[in-house]
């Protein structure tokens, strides 16, 4: 097989990006189903930061140090969490139900332990020669 083939070209190829993309959907899904009365604060809040997560897992992709690299991943981590501590809140007031919740964050958990492999690349790179 050629070495070109597994290259990563684009930043939809990054398993981050992939896995991150699958958790907005998710959230996107997830969220329709919440009352109409939080549709302006926690459906925003909670796909503004889905959505930061695979923006800058995009934008730390295209820089060119590594050092701008992690600086991006490392925001995309933060948005993740921020999810993470959302998905707490929504199942106990009730929004999601166990198994929703399940689902959702184990998906997160895949990201997250992905993104965290980026990062620890990321910051290796920079102290290569």
């Amino acid at each position: 097989m050629n070495n070109d083939e597994n290259k990563i070209k684009k930043f939809t190829d990054l398993y981050a990006w992939q896995e991150g993309y699958r958790l907005v959907l998710m959230v996107y899904k997830n969220t329709e189903q919440f009352p109409e009365k939080e549709r302006y604060s926690i459906v925003d809040q909670m796909r503004r930061a889905a959505v930061s997560l695979t923006s800058n897992i995009a934008e730390g992709f295209s820089r060119r140090s590594s050092k701008e690299k992690n600086r991006f991943y490392c925001m995309a981590q933060a948005s993740l969490v921020e999810l993470q501590n959302q998905f707490i809140i929504f199942r106990d007031v009730g929004y999601l139900t166990d198994n929703e919740f399940k689902v959702i964050s184990d998906q997160s958990v895949t990201t997250n332990k992905i993104l965290s492999g980026l990062l620890k690349a990321t910051k290796d790179k920079r102290f290569e020669s």
